[in-house]
């Protein structure tokens, strides 16, 4: 397996002098290519944070971050844009899909963006709207969907264009426990059959037993580091409530 992702000690300071905050403090992991990893950690941990660095959207204040071969930190300000296009998919909390777009056009955004053949971008589509379950509402709305099936439709945009990593934050946040657990199976089939590479942020720990494996933050910083293996989910998630009753900010979910 090779790396998609490498974090090496990461540095991120808000502020300066004696308000200066480390939101990321040496942070050093990888994310291997086709790996589903889960992050947790109380508020404050610097989950959301080492996103945003990932991302681009904040820069590092020190360290390096690798994805897909390339040095974040070296993008130039013209080259953002398809980088974040090109290398990753974004799965959040409230969905993003754009209301004045039907679920195809919705889907098909990043392809439309990259320039995609329409014949190409029709096939693509409806593979992927067939494999998670969306097919039936490609001629709908956003407004017509439900909140999982929304989810669902923000998995398929974020998974056409084969990007190098998915950045999820708190995919199930808004969704009640059945249609978290139907999301977290969509999650689990982009990773399987569609070959995703995931980085998912959750405080929830049902969600995270879906990971195969959990990075737990705090204060910046890696606390622990576990992997399901061969173990069944229900042991996983047991395992990750023994960490985050000591950890902190952490939850059993209810599924």
């Amino acid at each position: 397996m090779s790396e998609i992702l490498k974090v090496t000690d990461a540095v991120k300071v808000f502020g300066s002098g004696s308000v200066a905050t480390r939101a990321l403090d040496g942070l050093s992991f990888s994310v291997e290519k086709g790996e589903f990893v889960a992050v947790m950690g109380p508020s404050g941990s610097g989950k959301s944070t080492l996103l945003n660095v990932i991302s681009t959207i904040e820069p590092l204040t020190g360290g390096k971050i690798i994805v897909d071969g390339v040095p974040v930190s070296a993008i130039g300000e013209r080259e953002l844009a398809d980088f974040r296009r090109d290398k990753l998919g974004f799965v959040f909390q409230d969905y993003n899909l754009l209301d004045t777009l039907t679920v195809e056009e919705n889907i098909a955004l990043p392809l439309n963006l990259k320039k995609v053949s329409a014949s190409e971008t029709k096939e693509r589509v409806l593979r992927v709207s067939e494999a998670l379950g969306v097919a039936d509402q490609l001629a709908k709305f956003p407004s017509a969907l439900s909140g999982g099936q929304r989810q669902r439709v923000a998995c398929a945009r974020a998974v056409i264009a084969s990007p190098a990593l998915i950045l999820a934050d708190e995919p199930t946040g808004a969704l009640d426990s059945r249609s978290s657990k139907a999301l977290m199976e969509q999650f689990c089939l982009m990773n399987r059959e569609l070959g995703a590479s995931i980085l998912m942020v959750t405080h929830d720990a049902a969600v995270a037993s879906y990971a195969q494996r959990v990075i737990f933050l705090r204060d910046g910083k890696i606390y622990d580091e576990i992997f399901r293996g061969d173990k069944e989910q229900k042991q996983f998630r047991h395992d990750i409530l023994a960490v985050t009753e000591t950890l902190g900010g952490g939850e059993e979910g209810a599924f």
